[in-house]
């Protein structure tokens, strides 16, 4: 497997947002709605939340051992935000997208760039609150942060909003319905693109490049 691309019939979509836009809600909504979209567990130093699952969220590790897979090159992908390192596994998502899955990356706009780097045919797409006031108040009324840990995702915000130019698509998460149906349309244009298409369906399609034996 190269750097410049990861070869298979499955898509990979990153998809960023500034904590509180609703991006977690989002993809869950997608996985439901379409078959055969995986999501990416990211690995990561920070610890659990309420009712979150080693394996099934994240796979929650030790400031160490994600040093020493990191270092040893196991990682598609790694950033650290707020304080906390995150990473993605290479292997896992190179073997996924060869059998034809299509996955998910919940990632920051650091570990997308990554990503494009390494594979230019990623579907990079931006998740944003309506507004400011708009992201305050849902992370208010989430109860998970004190209101210092607020007042900093507010300013990490202002700054992830700044990089919503570097995405092939922006969705504005006004109202919840509307903006999974710009989601799911996303990703279902995606998955008809010819490369994965023929991917898909080499007898059908890899035919019609070579010249039929009656035009010879």
């Amino acid at each position: 497997m190269t750097d410049s691309a990861i070869v298979g019939a499955g898509s990979l979509f990153t998809i960023v947002a500034p904590s509180g836009a609703g991006k977690t809600s989002l993809v869950r909504a997608l996985l439901g709605q379409r078959p055969g979209i995986e999501l990416s567990i990211s690995f990561t130093t920070r610890s659990p939340r309420p009712a979150e699952t080693n394996g099934k969220d994240y796979v929650f590790v030790d400031r160490a051992e994600f040093e020493r897979r990191r270092q040893a090159g196991e990682f598609l992908e790694w950033a650290q935000v707020h304080g906390n390192l995150y990473g993605t596994s290479r292997r896992w998502i190179e073997e996924r997208i060869a059998q034809g899955a299509d996955i998910v990356l919940e990632i920051d706009w650091q570990g997308a760039e990554q990503v494009a780097r390494l594979y230019p045919d990623a579907i990079g797409i931006f998740i944003a609150p309506p507004s400011i006031d708009e992201l305050r108040r849902r992370l208010v009324a989430r109860g998970q942060d004190a209101p210092a840990t607020i007042d900093a995702r507010i300013a990490a915000a202002r700054a992830e909003l700044a990089q919503a130019r570097r995405f092939q698509y922006v969705i504005i998460n006004q109202e919840f319905a509307s903006a999974l149906q710009e989601l799911t349309s996303v990703v279902d244009a995606a998955r008809l693109r010819y490369a994965k298409q023929r991917a898909r369906h080499a007898d059908l399609l890899g035919a019609l490049i070579a010249p039929a034996a009656d035009d010879e």
